[in-house]
């Protein structure tokens, strides 16, 4: 069976469009109870409460509440100092860390649950709980 030229490039597109969806996906699924990560923690300071968080609602900090740059809002963490293995559970209401190396920010009240505040940053594991 000859080919002409066209067909030869449009049966080259397809398989090559088709390939690429057979691919296996990457991205993690930060939303699954049970996704765990592990870094440190820090907590917020004393002039952000009372303003307004990324999810909209006001920072308190005597909520269990913390930062995050990929967790949905509103999802539960456990949140272990990995030292004491001391835990508190957190509510995802805002966006952040910013600071390299950090991966959460809690509310001062979840931090000193878990540690002294006087140490300002921790080794923690963060896990995605129901």
């Amino acid at each position: 069976m000859k080919l002409s030229i066209s067909n030869s490039v449009l049966i080259g597109y397809i398989t090559l469009l088709l390939s690429g969806c057979s691919g296996i996906a990457t991205k993690v699924d930060t939303t699954r109870t049970g996704y765990i990560e592990t870094g440190k923690a820090s907590f917020y300071a004393m002039k952000y409460q009372h303003r307004q968080t990324a999810s909209g609602e006001i920072f308190d900090q005597s909520a269990y509440t913390a930062a995050h740059n990929k967790l949905p809002f509103e999802t539960k963490v456990k949140v272990t100092n990995v030292e004491n293995d001391k835990s508190v559970i957190v509510r995802i209401n805002d966006r952040g860390q910013f600071v390299r190396g950090r991966i959460i920010d809690l509310s001062r009240s979840a931090f000193s649950r878990i540690g002294n505040t006087s140490a300002g940053v921790i080794d923690v594991k963060i896990e995605v709980v129901d």
